[in-house]
């Protein structure tokens, strides 16, 4: 199975950039799955915290405390998402070409899943100048900027125009698909 960690900010375009690259392997007769790291943290959110789901009502700082402060450092459980990450694409493996993980936002995610499939092809994506909705607590929380020094990117994107990140994308996949 083809794989490819989509990382970058939030609001940045690794969802969109994604989604065109599972568009892309469709048009060409194959299935990408997308999937979420983050899908975890969220159940907590939704099924024990009152969250209703809903983009605008994320509480983030709630899923940043969770996942970083309670489950990876008070649990000392730092691939506790990845290896459920990892477990889910060992099954999706099975019905999937290629698969696209969507919001990598840790140095140690990346290399963990490195472990198990070397060849991932790994896409940083970032909105140049854009200011998010974020606090300055939530954009100053390591899941924001625990890759602002990691540099071993196979890719980086420039999300100026939807037009312009979707040839980037396009681009990316045909040279991957050549290998």
């Amino acid at each position: 199975m083809k794989l490819y960690l989509v990382c970058g900010k939030a609001r940045h375009g690794k969802d969109t950039t994604a989604g065109f690259i599972q568009d892309y392997y469709a048009k060409n007769g194959k299935k990408a799955c997308i999937m979420h790291i983050g899908n975890y943290i969220k159940h907590f959110a939704k099924d024990y915290f009152g969250w209703d789901g809903k983009e605008e009502t994320k509480p983030r700082e709630l899923l940043q405390q969770l996942g970083t402060n309670i489950i990876r450092e008070q649990m000392n459980k730092p691939y506790f998402f990845t290896n459920r990450l990892l477990e889910d694409m060992e099954v999706l493996a099975r019905f999937y070409d290629v698969c696209v993980v969507a919001d990598v936002r840790l140095p140690l995610e990346i290399e963990e899943v490195k472990k198990h499939y070397p060849d991932v092809t790994i896409i940083h994506v970032e909105r140049p100048n854009f200011e998010n909705e974020l606090t300055e607590k939530q954009r100053n929380h390591v899941t924001e900027t625990g890759l602002d020094h990691y540099d071993d990117y196979d890719y980086r994107l420039e999300n100026t125009t939807l037009e312009y990140l979707q040839q980037q994308v396009e681009e990316l996949v045909r040279k991957e698909e050549v290998k």
